[in-house]
C-alpha cells in the first residue's frame, strides 16, 4: 500500500477505502463492531478518518491477510503505536504462535510449488518439449527456467 499522507481534516470514506485496500462496507462494518473507532464527521455528515485511522486500518487488513480472526485482532488493537509488545506476554505468545503457524503454511505451500515444478519438469522430459503451446492459440506459454 503507498504512503499517503491524510490531509489535516481527514480522508473521506472513498479515499480510505482506496489507501487502505478496504471496501467501503467493510469500513463502515469494522465500525459497528468496534474494531475501529466511530468516525468523525464533517459537517454534512459524511465520516473523515484520521491518519491514525488509517494505520489502524492497515493494521487489520495485513492482520486478516494472515489468516487472523477479527475477534483475535481486538487486544492488538488496542495497544498504542508505541507500545512493546513484549511487556504483553500473553499477547506476545500468541503472536508467536500465530507467526509459526504462517511459518508451516509457508513451507506446505512451498512443498505443493516443489511438487509441481517436479511434475512440470518430469512431463517436459517425457513429452522432449521445452515449451507448452495453448490449443487453438498460436501465443507460447512461457518456460520457467530454474
Amino acid at each position: 500500500m503507498s504512503e499517503t499522507t491524510v490531509a489535516e481534516d481527514g480522508l473521506s470514506i472513498k479515499a480510505a477505502s482506496e489507501v487502505t485496500g478496504i471496501s467501503e462496507d467493510t469500513i463502515r462494518y469494522y465500525e459497528k463492531i468496534g474494531l475501529l473507532p466511530r468516525a468523525q464527521r464533517k459537517g454534512n455528515s459524511h465520516r473523515i478518518y484520521s491518519e491514525r485511522d488509517i494505520e489502524r486500518m492497515k493494521l487489520i487488513a495485513c492482520l486478516k491477510k494472515t489468516g487472523m480472526p477479527l475477534d483475535e485482532m481486538r487486544p492488538y488493537l488496542k495497544l498504542s503505536a508505541d507500545s512493546d509488545l513484549s511487556e504483553h506476554p500473553e499477547l506476545y505468545a500468541k503472536i508467536q504462535l500465530h507467526k509459526q503457524s504462517i511459518l508451516d503454511q509457508i513451507a506446505s505451500l512451498q512443498q505443493i510449488v516443489d511438487f509441481i515444478d517436479s511434475n512440470i519438469s518430469r512431463s517436459r522430459s517425457f513429452l522432449g518439449e521445452e515449451e507448452c503451446t495453448l490449443t487453438g492459440d498460436a501465443k507460447r506459454m512461457p518456460v520457467r527456467t530454474k
